[in-house]
């Protein structure tokens, strides 16, 4: 099953074991969940139920993974099943929670797991299905999980990486971050010495789709020629960084480590180099 599905293909899904996860973020998502959302879409909420904040981002970042027998819970309050075939979308394109709601659920083992191209603004578009208010549904049965499935990267790991010369680790935040000209979230501008740049937008054609996964093989081959295979993701707080594993998956890579750290523990974390292109 390809990760992105279209609006269009979406209409032609069967709704017996269809779960639909609205990820739209910022203060007031749930109530715009409320005010509209995808008919039968349930709200998943990126700091509650895709990430655990231990209070210190210098050890962990800002959306540290949750545990995942926390998330288990998480996933049979949503009605997940194993064999649930599940949609997700939200309102920047699967760069807000969309990507990292598919990457936690398949890191949890479960395979029928998508995202919506194009998100809210492009089923808009396409005049899918919308309801207001609390969709009503039952929970699941838990699945037991021991520990996540998808490759991860520690701060440490990165930095052996990176000093071996054995893995890209690639940044995708905007590329004035990266270079260090200004910050608007985290405490510190900048970028990890060694890493590359390569935003997450450079993904998506000019409506804000994903790009046509030929082309996106052929981009990041172009991208990544002439250096090491293993590739490491990040990106603020982890969440972006899996808006491009999603791009590479559709392109048909192999799945890239996950750094969930990201900038915000490794900007943070005492005596870590801090380099700049300004």
């Amino acid at each position: 099953m390809l990760p992105i599905i279209s609006s269009k293909r979406f209409k032609h899904l069967s709704t017996e074991k269809l779960v639909i996860l609205d990820a739209r973020t910022g203060k007031d998502a749930y109530q715009n969940y409320l005010n509209k959302h995808l008919k039968g879409a349930r709200f998943v909420d990126l700091e509650k139920d895709l990430a655990e904040t231990n209070g210190n981002a210098a050890f962990g970042g800002r959306h540290p993974l949750p545990n995942i027998q926390k998330f288990a819970k998480t996933v049979s309050r949503l009605g997940i099943s194993q064999d649930s075939h599940v949609a997700i979308y939200d309102d920047k394109n699967g760069a807000n929670a969309a990507a990292r709601a598919w990457w936690m659920l398949k890191s949890f083992g479960l395979e029928n797991v998508q995202v919506l191209d194009g998100g809210f603004q492009n089923a808009e578009k396409e005049n899918l299905l919308f309801s207001s208010g609390e969709e009503i549904f039952e929970e699941s049965e838990i699945i037991t999980k021991e520990y996540w499935l998808l490759p991860v990267s520690s701060l440490e790991d990165v930095e052996n990486e990176l000093t071996n010369e054995s893995a890209t680790v690639i940044d995708v935040r905007d590329s004035y971050r990266y270079r260090g000209e200004s910050e608007p979230i985290d405490k510190v501008a900048g970028h990890i010495p060694g890493a590359i740049n390569i935003p997450f937008s450079e993904n998506l054609d000019e409506n804000g789709n994903f790009l046509k996964p030929e082309i996106l093989k052929e981009k990041y081959y172009e991208l990544l020629k002439n250096k090491p295979e293993k590739l490491i993701i990040h990106c603020g707080s982890g969440v972006t960084a899996c808006h491009t594993i999603l791009a590479l998956v559709y392109a048909g890579f192999e799945i890239p480590n996950l750094y969930v750290g990201s900038w915000s523990e490794w900007s943070r974390r005492e005596g870590k180099e801090i380099a700049k292109n300004v």
